[in-house]
This record gives C-alpha cells, structure tokens and sequence, in this order.
C-alpha cells in the first residue's frame, strides 16, 4: 500500500446504512459513561470481553474505560463516513478498533486527526492510539510503538470475469494497464517492464491518469486489461462498485498482502508499553478466532489480515 507518510486526500467515501449495519457495529449502547459493554457486534461476529486481557490494561485505561483513538478520514476502506458531512464512522479500522475494544472490555473512541498531526498528537498525551491505515517504518518506530495487523502493496483490479486471465504481475507484459500518476503504483509498473524484458515479453504499454476513477473508467471501458492500485482500495472497489459486478481483485498466492506489501500497524504512545503489549494479545486471540479475518473480508480483503500480530514488524 502506498506508505501514508504524509496526508493524503481522497474524495469522500460514503457507505449506505444497510450495508454499514453489516460491515460494522451498528446500534447504540445503553451502558454509562466509561463503561464498555460487555460484548459487541462487529462484522457478524459477537466479540466478548476477555477478562483477563482487561486485566493487563493500564490503570488508567481501565479506570476511565476508553482507549483515545486518532484517525484520519476519509481513506477507504480503512476509514470513511457514513454519511456524507455526517460525523459517524465506518471502516476496516474502525471495525477492528470495536472488537478490540470489546475483547478488552473498553471503548475505542475514534476521533478524526488531520494524518500529518497524527503522531505528533500521541506523542503529546492527545490520544493514546493510531488506526489510521499507517506504514510501519522504522522511522516512525522512534517516536511511536506498532502492533501491526496486515500486510498490504499494490493489487491488480480486472474487469469483472477477468476475461484476459489475469494471474500475477507478469501477465500484464505486453498489455494496455491503467494507473494513477505520481504513485507507488506507477513505480512498480515501470521497476517491472525489465522483468517483461527478461522474460522475453513485450512491455507493458502503461497509461496514466491523473485519478485512478479515471483508470477505472479505462478498465470499464475496455481501454486497458486492468488498473493497478493499492489492494486495499482494489479490493474494496470490486466488492462495491455497481453492487459487485463490475470488477474483480486478482489474487495472487505469491502476494497475498500485494506486491511491496509492507506492515500496517496500530501506532501506541511509547509512554504506554503496557497498553501496547495488551492490544497485541486482543489482536491475536482475534486472529485465532477467525474474527479479524471476517472483519477484512467484509471489505474485500481477507488477504491482506497477518496470520501473526507482530510488533515494530517493519525493519527498514
């Protein structure tokens, strides 16, 4: 995925009530103020409180029953609106903020954080946490902890049926492929046309556009064989433009994450090491019991959940 190492706009992402009440926690809560239900639904998926994991919170945490989380939106589909000039959140991350919340026996308050004061934000004691689709580096590693839970690189969308079989990277040798300008995307187009070389196959006639709507449009209309793009967002596009039908992920078993996939991670203040190690248990016993995986899938990218929630996992 292209690293969020500075703010990056997108245009708004809504999603209809219906379809949030099935990707997400929908519904209120009657418990009082600092406080945290004793389960919650997210995804399909009744996530309880683990006793024990509440347990290993910092006092402070347990004690005002909420987890301080910073976020930027829109950027789908890890975090977006719900409705449009609406202030009620929906995405992956926000989805995986509640189960945690829930295995925790607290509440995961996201609130909305410009991406460039993110970090700076919890260094300051504003929030205690980051879900915000952020690249683990080690650079950031400095200043902040990581507990990382996925894997994700640039994806390649097809049109629906995938009717040129389109399998790996190599396949795009030789054949008309959409991409946005100025992206990582773009890069791995161009670092890729050597490989066409070496293989003896044509190179692979890249056409960009200044919005990758644009390259979709290519693609709808026949113009190019597919659209590269983060997987995310690829995956999260051929799960909801025109209900589903319009396109498809490719999926390539030697890139599960994406090609260049790098850790995405859970930014924690370094201050809270305790809170760290807590988030990382409640994502494991997650990922144990297939609800992260479920959380991912509702968005179009089972593929990219870690099978392990690692920390600091990036090493460059």
């Amino acid at each position: 995925m292209t690293p969020r190492s500075a703010p990056r706009r997108t245009a708004l992402v809504t999603v209809p009530t219906a379809l949030v009440c099935l990707l997400s926690a929908c519904g209120g809560s009657d418990e009082p103020a600092g406080k945290a239900p004793a389960s919650a639904e997210v995804a399909g998926v009744t996530v309880k409180k683990n006793t024990d994991l509440h347990a290993a919170l910092p006092d402070a945490v347990k004690k005002s029953g909420t987890v301080r989380v910073a976020t930027d939106v829109p950027y789908a589909p890890f975090e977006m609106f719900v409705k449009e000039g609406g202030s009620e959140l929906t995405g992956l991350d926000y989805d995986l903020g509640q189960a945690l919340g829930a295995r925790l026996g607290v509440t995961f308050k996201f609130t909305p954080q410009k991406f460039d004061g993110i970090v700076p934000a919890i260094q300051a004691g504003k929030f205690d946490v980051a879900m915000s689709a952020i690249t683990d580096n080690k650079e950031r590693q400095q200043v902040v902890d990581f507990v990382d839970y996925s894997q994700s690189g640039s994806g390649i969308l097809v049109a629906q049926g995938n009717p040129k079989k389109v399998t790996t990277l190599e396949d795009l040798c030789g054949s008309p492929v959409a991409v946005q300008a100025a992206t990582n995307q773009l890069k791995l187009l161009k670092a890729h046309q050597k490989q066409c070389a070496r293989s003896g196959r044509k190179s692979i006639d890249i056409q960009t556009f200044p919005k990758d709507s644009d390259a979709q449009l290519a693609l709808r209309s026949g113009k190019v064989v597919a659209d590269v793009l983060t997987k995310p967002a690829a995956g999260w596009t051929a799960k909801t433009a025109d209900g589903g039908k319009a396109f498809d992920l490719v999926e390539d078993p030697k890139a599960p994450g994406g090609y260049n996939a790098s850790p995405n991670g859970i930014a924690v203040s370094k201050k809270q090491p305790q809170l760290t190690d807590a988030i990382q248990k409640a994502l494991q016993s997650l990922i144990d019991d297939g609800t992260v995986k479920k959380i991912y899938a509702k968005y179009g990218v089972a593929s990219i959940a870690v099978q392990t929630a690692t920390k600091n996992a990036a090493v460059d």
